[in-house]
């Protein structure tokens, strides 16, 4: 009973978090209906429902270009399947021609995928269950035309809040920043390498957290932009916008850091007494930053503890002699530049905030002391393994 009570739950709890995209469908495809029905006079608009859920989707995101690739994708469909039905019939090799030309022809006019499916679905109405006598195909681009803008409409009438959106994302995302940073913290006090092996394994599998966090914030601008009733949230979801790449390449960062680390305990190289204390703090302020933000205050506490943490990081203070060890007070340094542009500092004015490793000849020596060391495996928009 035990089991079947937590998959209950476990089902309710995804459902809670679909329910409003599924109103929004279901709202959508009965409206769409009547509005083709009652209001244009088509007595059989099948498109108009399927064009309003697929503009909504349950996984939202670009709605605006999805109802124009709705709008092509059934007009190619229709067109090449009325052109071609009428003249060779309808059989399964018809089918399979139709199909083929109309999803070539969408894909030469336009690489989204919504278009090139909507036309190969359209063909395939129009070669069974809708033959050219049923109507006509500018009737149908009509249909879908509707369908994408009811299903608009609902979104801007019934939106979700693009803050608790970005919100949910950015608390998975900051959650395995700060659990990486402690967990690593732990593996240096330790001194296990193996640890570090697994904090290093766990980072490598967040590049999908990143990509939800970005496509969460491209969902929430795009709420924000259609519904009237959101307009003022554009403000807020700016603070969450300007953390997104910093937060992307402290990540990528402490990958580095996790990996460099590992290479220097199984070598046996002296890691700094103090690391895993900045590794903790930085963790700290990473809470600090989700906080601020989920309350709709500029992250100041966030900054302060970031500066705080790194005025023990210099050469003075931290020592480390092998290759690993200097790499990885680099790293944390790049960490740290990280998360201030984070708090919406840019590059300058986050290098200015820290104290220098060490005195630096000139303002080259300052700049190349907090460049992060990435290799491959780290260049944005890649996710490779070493």
């Amino acid at each position: 009973m035990g089991a079947v009570a937590d998959a209950v739950r476990r089902g309710l709890g995804r459902w809670r978090g679909a329910a409003l995209p599924i109103v929004q469908s279901a709202l959508s495809a009965g409206l769409a209906w009547s509005v083709a029905t009652l209001v244009i006079g088509h007595q059989h608009p099948f498109f108009a429902p399927i064009a309003a859920v697929v503009c909504l989707g349950v996984s939202l995101g670009q709605r605006l270009r999805r109802v124009g690739e709705l709008v092509v994708g059934v007009s190619v469909g229709v067109g090449v399947g009325d052109a071609l039905i009428s003249w060779i019939g309808s059989g399964p090799w018809q089918i399979a021609l139709v199909v083929g030309l109309a999803m070539s022809a969408a894909v030469l006019l336009d690489g989204g995928s919504v278009i090139a499916l909507q036309a190969g679905s359209s063909a395939v109405l129009v070669a069974t269950l809708l033959p050219p006598s049923a109507g006509g195909g500018f009737d149908r681009m009509i249909d879908a035309l509707t369908g994408g803008l009811v299903g608009l409409a609902v979104a801007a009438l019934i939106p979700a809040n693009p803050v608790t959106v970005a919100q949910r994302q950015l608390k998975v995302l900051t959650n395995t920043l700060s659990g990486a940073l402690r967990d690593l913290a732990a593996a240096l006090d330790s001194k296990d390498s193996v640890k570090a092996a697994g904090v290093l394994a766990e980072l490598r599998t967040s590049q999908t957290t990143i990509d939800d966090y970005k496509s969460a914030l491209q969902t929430g601008s795009e709420i924000a932009r259609i519904a009237p009733i959101r307009w003022r949230s554009k403000d807020e979801l700016k603070r969450y916008q300007t953390a997104a790449g910093p937060v992307d390449y402290a990540i990528r960062n402490t990958r580095v850091l996790a990996r460099r680390a590992m290479a220097a305990l199984k070598a046996d190289e002296p890691i700094p007494d103090g690391v895993p204390d900045v590794l903790k703090d930085y963790a700290d302020a990473v809470d600090c930053l989700k906080g601020e933000l989920e309350k709709g205050q500029e992250p100041k506490l966030t900054r302060e503890a970031v500066r705080d943490a790194a005025r023990v990081l210099t050469a003075r203070r931290l020592g480390g002699d092998g290759f690993s060890s200097k790499v990885v007070l680099a790293q944390i340094r790049s960490v740290a530049v990280d998360l201030l542009q984070a708090t919406g500092l840019n590059r300058s004015e986050a290098m200015e905030a820290l104290p220098p490793l060490s005195p630096p000849a000139d303002a080259k020596a300052r700049a190349e002391e907090s460049a992060p060391v990435r290799d491959h495996e780290d260049r944005p928009g890649r996710t490779n393994h070493p």
